[in-house]
């Protein structure tokens, strides 16, 4: 009778054809590992025990000057809890380390160089690093609380649509190009990884941890099957190729697996199908998710810059405009002086001489005879004026209105 044979690595029944004695699985997982760790691929060699987060009372003693809430995450690299800050009377995120990762040679100081470059990262975009160093064993980080979710979260909670993710890609584009700027590569882009508050402001966490901790491919192999699978699929080509050789344009890949991710609820594996027909979006996102993902960095995207400006110019976002400058304020005028009120003693008198001058005299004067209008104005310009009287009086004698009574009594 025929003895089933086991894998030694996971205890799962091997088919009679199984390669070097281990199942599909292990095999892929033992093809991972590099030269560089004893042991690797041997399924003989006992795996280091998985990172057990401490409890919130047993990391007490070691933060006096936290209070330590709750664990609110955790992965390969480390834990998250939630804490609060007495002294400033905050929410902050304090985050450990495997204790591991703090005994090689030249640590500390790596450490302390790698930390305080990231915590000169002060972005809206990218969560803050307060504090750092090591207690009890465990390098930490005291880091911006984040009140929200991460986009894994989101998406399993049905809350994405391609329309929100062409707001959000913009926002991790201008932490990683600002981030990239400073010499800094992320190297762990991943739904996990980005935040989005209350506010719908996105956080980038764990910026240059992997490269803090020296995490490889077989590192993320360790942390679990269900972390392996995700993290691998938005690693770049070259990050499992050549590790050596990893640069910004790194992230531009993985920020395309997320885009692909958001935008069609699906990874890019294999020969995958453009966006536009696995989601109702604009064909136009097609030609920079395929730049983005193209397995040789050189035909990427070279900056996330460009990849951010495709984005705004199709979504009609735009870049935001600066407001305008502040005008300065108009000079106060002096109040104007009210009109001048003119009495009626000094407007009769000038009707009366404007009237005199106007009908006899005047003239004269304007041709040029200023004797003559002298001479009229004082003796012709005064007969006139009875003159005219009397001519009015007489007629008015003639004349009878339609009752027979003479006008002359009416004047």
């Amino acid at each position: 009778m025929d003895t089933m044979q086991l894998c030694p690595s996971c205890g799962r029944p091997l088919p009679p054809s199984a390669p070097k004695g281990l199942c599909p699985e292990c095999l892929l997982k033992a093809g991972l590992q590099t030269d560089a760790q004893p042991g690797a691929g041997d399924p003989a060699q006992p795996k280091p025990p998985p990172f057990v987060p401490p409890k919130p009372e047993e990391l007490a003693p070691h933060f006096a000057q936290l209070e330590i809430l709750e664990l609110i995450g955790r992965g390969g690299m480390g834990a998250v809890y939630k804490a609060r800050q007495p002294s400033l009377d905050r929410l902050v995120a304090l985050k450990i380390l495997p204790p591991g990762v703090a005994g090689g040679a030249g640590f500390a100081e790596r450490f302390t160089r790698e930390a305080r470059a990231l915590a000169r990262l002060g972005h809206p975009n990218i969560v803050a690093v307060y504090d750092f160093g090591q207690a009890g064993g465990m390098p930490y980080f005291v880091m911006e609380y984040v009140d929200g979710l991460n986009l894994r979260e989101l998406e399993r909670g049905g809350k994405m649509t391609p329309r929100e993710a062409l707001q959000i890609v913009p926002q991790i584009c201008q932490a990683l190009q600002f981030a990239h700027d400073e010499g800094i590569v992320h190297r762990d882009i991943k739904p996990e990884n980005i935040l989005l508050d209350k506010k719908g402001r996105v956080k980038i966490a764990d910026f240059g941890i992997a490269k803090l901790i020296g995490q490889t491919v077989s590192d993320a192999a360790l942390t679990g099957a269900g972390d392996v699978v995700g993290t691998l699929h938005y690693m770049a080509p070259e990050q499992v190729e050549k590790p050596l050789t990893v640069d910004h344009r790194a992230d531009i890949f993985s920020l395309g697996v997320v885009f692909y991710e958001l935008l069609t609820g699906e990874l890019p594996i294999g020969k995958f199908a453009p966006p536009s027909q696995k989601a109702q979006v604009d064909v136009r996102l097609d030609e920079v998710v395929v730049r983005a993902l193209q397995r040789e960095p050189a035909r990427r995207y070279q900056h996330v810059s460009e990849l951010r400006t495709d984005v705004e110019n199709i979504s009609g976002a735009g870049p935001a405009k600066p407001p305008p400058p502040p005008q300065p304020p108009a000079p106060a005028l002096p109040p104007a002086a009210p009109p001048e009120v003119i009495s009626d003693c000094r407007i009769l008198p000038a009707f009366l001489l404007a009237l005199l001058f106007g009908i006899f005299g005047a003239h004269r004067f304007y041709v040029g005879k200023i004797g003559t209008g002298l001479l009229f104005m004082f003796t012709g310009g005064g007969g006139g004026i009875w003159l005219l009287v009397d001519w009015i009086l007489i007629l008015c004698r003639v004349f009878k209105d339609k009752k027979g009574r003479r006008l002359a009594k009416w004047v």
